[in-house]
């Protein structure tokens, strides 16, 4: 009776690590769909220490639809946003990513302390608005939708 238990309880771990390992390797990424989590909730909530504002302020319904800005200036949805980085920016007269436009967000509409390239916030985030742009056609350079 102690052999069928112990063979039990191994057999139960082996079942839950290769079931583990087989949807880790079917694409589920629960690692990546945490970090998209984690991004859509700094994109909402993260003030990033400035002026009370979060991403969600101006870019309305998480990003998926056109937003707002101060002044009742329309700016358009992130739904493509991850498929038009790098393009040219006329302002900064330089090539941009989608990483230095976050960061640009930040500094200049929430007045906060953007993430630094790399941390876990940064790659967050652009998780989180990399998953808005799913299926959509790459566009370097191309206009936001």
């Amino acid at each position: 009776m102690k052999s069928m238990k112990r063979i039990s309880g191994v057999f139960t771990v082996v079942v839950v690590v290769l079931f583990a390992s087989m949807s880790y390797a079917a694409g589920l990424g629960l690692p990546l769909e945490k970090s998209v989590a984690t991004g859509k909730a700094l994109f909402i909530h993260g003030t990033f220490g400035g002026n009370g504002s979060t991403c969600e302020t101006c870019h309305t319904s998480g990003g998926t639809v056109p937003g707002k800005m101060p002044g009742n200036i329309t700016i358009p949805s992130l739904a493509n946003a991850a498929a038009i980085y790098p393009r040219f920016n006329p302002r900064a007269k330089k090539v941009i990513t989608l990483e230095d436009q976050i960061r640009n967000c930040i500094v200049g509409a929430l007045h906060g302390k953007p993430p630094a390239y790399g941390s876990v916030r940064m790659n967050a985030l652009v998780s989180y608005i990399t998953s808005l742009a799913q299926g959509k056609p790459m566009d370097m350079g191309g206009k936001p939708q």
